[in-house]
């Protein structure tokens, strides 16, 4: 998936502070960094939770408010999953698109993607303005 870089990233870097060209190899390697660590912590938080929280529970309670509970837990875990698992697809996703050269860049109108929002949202895939007018688009045809 994400290859090895042989770029160095000084300890301080901050991409918002990259004078350079957009999306240069430095600023590359501090997303690609960002977002395997990302990667890791979910992948880290999914396996203890497998290991802790599923296989121990017991949702045959004697007691039927008991069991009630433990059923809505065992299910908002389990969707709580199924949103990081989503969540680590996009992750694989933006790093495929690092290794294509194409990450950070809007997918609908190809323009560079504002540093902030990728800091903020590193699997963004559209501008700040392509997100709101998908999003009103959303609304008017929710709306209908």
């Amino acid at each position: 998936m994400a290859t090895p870089s042989s770029v160095t990233l000084p300890p301080d870097y901050d991409p918002e502070d990259d004078q350079g060209e957009f999306m240069n190899p430095t600023m590359q390697e501090y997303f690609r960094k960002q977002l395997i660590s990302w990667r890791e912590e979910l992948i880290r938080e999914s396996e203890a939770t497998i290991h802790d929280t599923l296989q121990g529970t017991e949702l045959q309670k004697p007691d039927l408010a008991d069991r009630a509970s433990a059923e809505t837990d065992h299910a908002l875990e389990l969707r709580t999953r199924d949103r990081e698992r989503k969540l680590i697809s996009k992750i694989n996703s933006a790093l495929r698109s690092i290794d294509d050269g194409e990450y950070g860049y809007c997918e609908e109108t190809g323009e560079p993607i504002n540093v902030a929002r990728l800091k903020a949202r590193p699997i963004a895939t559209l501008s700040i303005e392509a997100q709101e007018r998908h999003e009103r688009m959303e609304r008017t045809q929710r709306d209908d």
